[in-house]
């Protein structure tokens, strides 16, 4: 896995310079890529991403709310697909936004724009996990949980409790690790990084000339580029310099993945292309640009691949002993492996995994009495099966022993 992650990365050096204005330079590419991203004109900033952060933080606020038994459906409705001016969300600035969540799961241009039927599907997933959560949770949330029965274990040690329906899954598990790929995923690499949407109308030939939206600092293609990159960092207390780690979606999970010895690099490889590819949209260079989008599909689709093959692993030691602590592992697993179709393989308009083997896998592990009857077996093959069609190993991918 190294071997490809390094691949690309000279890929993408090969087009880096040490520059930091939008003014273009001297190498043959005409392209200047600054240390950090940071982008003006006139001395403004043209970066942009303020609807992206609104959504980032609606979502934390969503996700605390659904694993809250006082929370009614209603609530969790009114939070998932918010009306400006509704107080849904403690913060104001949230209340006061016209941004909402549901409208932008499952509606990228590439994969949704002709095929709202599935789009549907998806959202009336989410709708469904909100609902599910409580209808059969919280009415049980006193309850121990047994095969066939909602409620509540406890890890062992006098760990943390887990809130299961009669299958053991836990709907804000499969809730927060789907919205990364049904929200972020979906919305980076099947959108705004899509020449569909990057050449849109007249974009290239505004950006060409200079033109700017009325207002504001940025060319239409600098912003969609921009939004992007707001759905991985937008969260950041300085975005321009990410740490990761800033929300419990994307970047946390870049951040866990890349701290894992076989995948280390990726996230320097998808921020140092996300540089340069806002660098080569200033200097009107959109081959290099495109080049750059293709290594961000690539290595931000591993992400849900190692860490679903990863909780898978994590569990199997615990399926006898500790089941609370296997179940969550295998929730946390359950909304990454939905993740996973939305993923984008390079240079081709295809994720790396279907909707239909996606739901193969996740009825897989639902059959029966669902975690509870789950085998060794069961996780080893669909591990191999989601590692192999990503190109690592399961071993690769799974906990430190």
């Amino acid at each position: 896995m190294k071997k490809i992650v390094l691949s690309l990365f000279v890929v993408s050096a090969l087009f880096q310079s040490c520059s930091s204005d939008d003014d273009g330079g001297s190498n043959p590419n005409n392209i200047n890529t600054p240390a950090t991203y940071e982008f003006t004109r006139n001395d403004n900033s043209t970066v942009s991403f303020s609807g992206q952060t609104t959504r980032i933080q609606m979502a934390e606020e969503f996700i605390t709310a659904l694993k809250d038994d006082s929370s009614s459906k209603a609530q969790l409705d009114a939070m998932f697909a918010h009306v400006e001016g509704t107080d849904d969300f403690s913060d104001a600035a949230l209340n006061e936004s016209n941004k909402n969540i549901r409208s932008k799961v499952a509606a990228s241009t590439d994969y949704f724009s002709a095929n709202t039927t599935t789009a549907n599907l998806i959202k009336a997933d989410f709708d469904g996990f909100i609902a599910s959560q409580v209808s059969e949770v919280f009415p049980n949330w006193d309850n121990v949980a047994t095969a066939g029965n909602a409620g509540q274990l406890q890890q062992a040690g006098g760990g943390s409790i887990r809130y299961i329906n009669a299958k053991g899954l836990e709907y804000n598990q499969a809730f927060a690790k789907g919205l990364i790929g049904a929200l972020m995923l979906d919305q980076i690499l099947n959108n705004y990084l899509s020449p569909a949407v990057l050449d849109a109308g007249s974009n290239k030939e505004n950006n060409d000339s200079g033109v700017v939206e009325d207002g504001k600092d940025y060319t239409t293609m600098e912003h969609k580029w921009d939004e992007a990159y707001g759905y991985l960092y937008g969260n950041e207390v300085n975005p321009a310099e990410p740490v990761l780690g800033a929300d419990q979606f994307l970047s946390e999970y870049l951040e866990r993945v890349d701290g894992d010895e076989d995948f280390s690099g990726l996230a320097g490889n998808i921020y140092n292309a996300f540089k340069l590819g806002r660098a080569a949209i200033v200097a009107k260079n959109y081959s290099v640009r495109d080049a750059q989008a293709e290594i961000i599909k690539e290595n931000l689709s591993l992400v849900p691949a190692v860490r679903g093959v990863f909780y898978l692993q994590a569990a199997k030691g615990n399926l006898e002993t500790d089941k609370a602590s296997a179940f969550h592992a295998l929730s946390e697993a359950y909304g990454f492996i939905y993740s996973l179709q939305f993923t984008r393989m390079p240079n081709s308009d295809a994720p790396y995994m279907t909707k239909t083997e996606v739901d193969a896998i996740l009825g897989q592990l639902m059959e029966g009495n669902g975690f509870w009857d789950l085998s060794e077996n069961t996780i080893d093959s669909v591990s191999d099966a989601i590692a192999s069609k990503f190109g690592f190993t399961t071993v690769e991918a799974a906990p430190a022993i």
